[in-house]
């Protein structure tokens, strides 16, 4: 069993870049990579790995495909089946807005992202009691440069370890959303 430390991941985004980044906890509890393993016209693949010390670093948590144009593609958890982006993540609404979706996360439960909807948090997940549950966090404007740092973090609730990389794979796929207006 985990030991309890009374607070959350604190997940510091390297880069801040869509493109990869490391994401390492402050604390050195939890290390996830995403990085880009193929960049073509037809398509752009990234994978998630665990590079927490001691861990499988070889076999990817996660692997997200998108499409041609920057298009929502696919994902795959695991050694699971790829599943249409749009419906890991799927909308409210149909009219509703591209930036707000749910997703089901591998234990089970129902889990929202929005945008902007609690100051301070660029993004935020809640679960189906509106529990939050993770949110993701610019650098605060004036700051000054971190050596090493974008600046920006994903916090992930202590009693959450379990879906980090899922909470990173549809954070990851909701700021592509956002950054291509799709």
């Amino acid at each position: 069993m985990a030991t309890t430390y009374g607070m959350p991941y604190l997940l510091e985004d390297k880069t801040g870049k869509l493109t990869g980044s490391d994401f390492v906890d402050i604390n050195d509890r939890l290390r996830l990579r995403l990085h880009c393993t193929a960049q073509e016209p037809t398509h752009t693949a990234y994978m998630i790995h665990n590079v927490t010390h001691g861990s499988d670093a070889l076999d990817p948590l996660i692997a997200l495909a998108f499409g041609p144009d920057n298009s929502l593609g696919t994902i795959t958890i695991g050694s699971g089946a790829p599943m249409a982006m749009k419906q890991y993540l799927v909308k409210l609404s149909p009219l509703g807005s591209s930036k707000t979706r749910k997703f089901v996360g591998s234990d089970g439960q129902e889990y929202r992202w929005s945008w902007r909807s609690t100051k301070g948090h660029e993004w935020t997940c809640t679960n189906q009691s509106q529990y939050l549950v993770s949110f993701y966090s610019l650098k605060v404007a004036g700051e000054p440069d971190y050596l090493g740092s974008s600046g920006c973090m994903l916090t992930i609730d202590e009693a959450y370890p379990h879906l980090a990389a899922e909470m990173l794979a549809s954070l990851a796929i909701m700021r592509h959303i956002a950054a291509h207006n799709l």
